[in-house]
């Protein structure tokens, strides 16, 4: 199904050079950021005490984190709000001396006595063992991710099709992990799922014009490679559109309904999306093209029968 279609090839690997030193330079920031500001780990990580209240009016956060400062718990307490601007989440680091529940309600006691109207929402508790053994699964489950694109690529295209389109990922990967990092929202599991669904749907774009590269390898025998990828893209776009912008559709509903819940989540995906769309057309096909693709690679020469061929002697 196409929207339109495209007659002159748009010349996209023209700009591939510098599209891509652009993109070279903000995943070098990206990675400034998670080496300098670090991600904002969310307590299934960290391990800590979750508290969630809700305000009548929207809350003051200088004044909720003054309050907090009373309970003497140290830097690690983060307070920020959450969806809208009358929910507020406190992060609390453990405490060997003070019980969960007792930090909770130290925290509500002084909390009612600023404001009476102040409503507890949830409380959540993540030991620390549970949390050394959340982010060690996640590292494992990304890098098993990771590795099982690297061998499906090789396997239904070329190492160098697998290369590009792993560096492509993880360049989106990147991208998500310094926007979480640069304006610490909060990360957390469902967020690592975003990321992990992303891999999988970055991977996606690029098969998709991978396959058309090699359909033209076999149609256009005359063209050059740039000119081989140029027509792949172009002649993907209008499936590109519909399948990115239903996709993108979904993801901003849950965005801007799906409440707190979601949120992380949905921004991750958003982020994601637009990433993926861009790595598969500026970063995978260009990182392939320089490696030297050619149509060797994806398909082989056909040898023409000699006079002796099947002859009996």
């Amino acid at each position: 199904m196409e929207f339109f279609r495209i007659k002159r090839d748009i010349p996209f690997m023209r700009y591939a050079l510098i599209l891509n030193v652009i993109s070279l330079l903000t995943f070098v920031v990206a990675v400034g950021f998670l080496v300098f500001r670090g991600l904002h780990l969310s307590n299934e990580f960290t391990g800590g005490t979750t508290i969630e209240v809700s305000y009548t009016r929207p809350a003051n956060l200088d004044d909720i984190r003054s309050t907090v400062a009373t309970l003497k718990l140290g830097d690690d307490v983060q307070v920020q709000n959450f969806g809208r601007a009358q929910d507020v989440i406190v992060n609390l680091p453990l405490r060997k001396d003070v019980s969960p529940a007792e930090m909770s309600e130290k925290l509500m006691t002084l909390l009612r006595e600023k404001d009476p109207e102040v409503q507890l929402k949830r409380v959540e508790f993540v030991g620390p063992q549970v949390g050394d053994e959340l982010t060690r699964d996640g590292l494992i489950a990304l890098a098993m991710v990771v590795i099982g694109i690297i061998i499906y690529m090789a396997f239904r295209f070329e190492w160098k099709y697998g290369v590009a389109a792993v560096l492509a990922n993880l360049h989106d990967v990147v991208i998500i992990l310094g926007f979480f990092a640069c304006f610490q929202w909060e990360f957390s599991l469902s967020v690592l799922a975003a990321v992990l669904a992303v891999l999988g749907y970055s991977v996606n774009e690029s098969v998709i014009i991978f396959d058309r590269v090699r359909e033209n390898f076999r149609i256009m025998r005359k063209a050059s490679v740039r000119e081989v990828i140029n027509h792949a893209i172009t002649s993907t776009i209008s499936r590109t559109i519909i399948t990115h912008g239903c996709t993108e559709a979904t993801v901003l509903a849950m965005l801007i309904f799906g409440g707190p819940a979601l949120h992380n989540f949905a921004l991750a995906l958003t982020i994601g999306i637009v990433c993926s769309i861009y790595s598969s057309v500026f970063v995978a096909a260009a990182i392939a093209m320089w490696l030297g693709i050619r149509r060797e690679d994806l398909i082989k020469p056909t040898r023409e029968k000699g006079t002796a061929d099947g002859a009996v002697v």
